[in-house]
């Protein structure tokens, strides 16, 4: 099963430009959509707290009013009839189903629904119009998919597939240890088919050239074919060879911890997960043949040891509390866990958690507002992945005959385009060529393009 199994575009226009976004719901997700999308369309936001209510007319440029999302008054008086996209994004998975329903019953608007319940997500994608719902995304799933991205890239931060799966981008940390860390780009590229797209400094993007040195602590953007990736990750960090024969623990058998095991296992991987409930480790089980289930508190020392979870190459903390989550990676990491991933519900103490010693933060709240985010920006490319909460984009684009990259080399090409453009990646029928100063971009390439947010208005209608 995965979110995008019917494309997310059908029936939506990726030319056209949204002029009118209705957002149910003000929680992280909300706002965050909301901070997104308040500079480039006419933005209104509904809630039934008053505080959230105010504080969002203080804080963004939107009309935020008080009310029902679910109610047809409500839809009326933010003017719905006008709206060219509703998306409900509350923390319940039925009133953004009614919403998106009640919407869709008075309105043209394309409708985008969060839901956290993945059987919602299965009677969605079977039927053409389920719900009055055109496009849904299960937070759960996505949280998940995003852990198991990481999952046999040793240091990677994350990574997104593009062109079919034949283009990967991968963000990875670089520590003091690293055989890559004090090295030129020159000198740490020696791979024939990966582009070094980007270092990530103190809240910086810097493009990198090939006398730019990767200092301990940047973090490096890098787009490739998947083995390039793979060859990179290794040269990065040799001592944690990638593959399935990685040992992951995964705690807690939330819907989060059950679908990383289900994807893992898909993967070719043999995963050990702890579970607290009887009940439910005796239900997970039998739903995860491929791994192997045990009843047991996570914060037993004596249990962790006892089972070597120590030796572990990767630990995921799938628990129900942000707290929980902190306690069992710094509890893995002192028993000698490589890495560690924490499902970390409010996105804030994402930054903390990784300061204090979690490798790798992932919240489902900033997972789903991304994917929404990027939804509402696609036009006219085929998929966008956000680098560090909005600092940077990579695009693929279908070339075609009237874009800045057709027809030429692509030195005279990026030429006319702002700093902050790096050509990462293209595909010709399928086939994987990597970019250089003399390649020829034809129409109909699949062009996988590296842009700093400063410039992506100017960019994007260029491309």
């Amino acid at each position: 099963m995965h979110i995008r199994a019917r494309g997310p575009t059908q029936g939506y226009d990726r030319g056209w430009s949204l002029v009118r976004v209705i957002i149910i719901g003000a929680g992280q997700v909300g706002s965050s959509i909301a901070a997104d999308l308040d500079e480039t369309h006419e933005v209104v936001v509904i809630d039934c707290d008053p505080e959230r209510v105010d504080e969002l007319n203080y804080s963004l440029d939107v009309l935020a009013l008080h009310g029902d999302g679910t109610s047809v008054d409500t839809l009326e008086e933010a003017d719905v009839e006008r709206a060219d996209m509703v998306i409900a994004s509350t923390d319940d998975d039925e009133t953004n189903i009614v919403a998106c329903a009640t919407a869709k019953a008075i309105s043209d608007a394309f409708t985008i629904a969060r839901v956290k319940n993945t059987e919602y997500l299965r009677t969605w994608q079977r039927s053409e119009k389920a719900f009055g719902i055109d496009f849904m995304v299960c937070t759960n799933l996505l949280a998940a998919e995003s852990i198991v991205r990481v999952v046999g890239l040793p240091a990677a931060r994350d990574v997104d597939p593009f062109a079919g799966g034949q283009v990967q981008m991968a963000e990875f940390e670089v520590d003091e240890e690293s055989p890559v860390a004090n090295q030129t780009v020159s000198e740490a590229d020696r791979f024939d088919s990966l582009t070094f797209a980007a270092i990530l400094r103190d809240g910086e993007v810097t493009i990198p050239r090939g006398d730019s040195v990767i200092g301990p602590g940047d973090r490096v953007v890098v787009i490739g074919s998947p083995k390039s990736v793979q060859g990179f990750a290794s040269s990065v960090s040799p001592d944690e060879p990638p593959g399935t024969a990685e040992e992951v623990v995964i705690v807690g058998g939330s819907e989060i911890g059950y679908h990383v095991a289900r994807l893992l296992e898909e993967r070719g991987f043999k995963p050990r997960l702890i579970e607290h409930d009887a009940e439910r480790a005796r239900d997970l089980a039998e739903m995860l043949p491929g791994t192997i289930v045990m009843e047991s508190d996570a914060t037993d020392v004596d249990f962790l040891e006892r089972e070597y979870i120590g030796d572990a190459d990767l630990l995921v903390s799938a628990l129900d509390s942000d707290e929980k989550n902190l306690l069992v990676s710094l509890l893995a990491a002192r028993l000698g866990v490589e890495r560690t991933v924490a499902v970390i519900d409010t996105t804030p103490y994402v930054e903390l958690f990784e300061a204090v010693g979690v490798d790798v933060g992932v919240s489902p709240r900033e997972v789903v507002a991304e994917e929404i985010t990027r939804f509402t920006r696609e036009g006219g490319a085929e998929n966008v992945a956000l680098i560090e909460s909005n600092k940077a984009e990579v695009l693929e684009i279908e070339v075609d005959a009237e874009s800045v990259l057709a027809g030429k080399p692509i030195r005279e090409s990026v030429a006319t385009l702002p700093e902050g453009v790096v050509i990462g990646a293209i595909t010709r029928r399928r086939e994987f060529i990597t970019p250089r100063g003399d390649t020829v971009i034809e129409p109909g390439d699949h062009v996988v393009v590296f842009v700093d947010s400063c410039v992506i208005d100017d960019v994007a209608p260029n491309l």
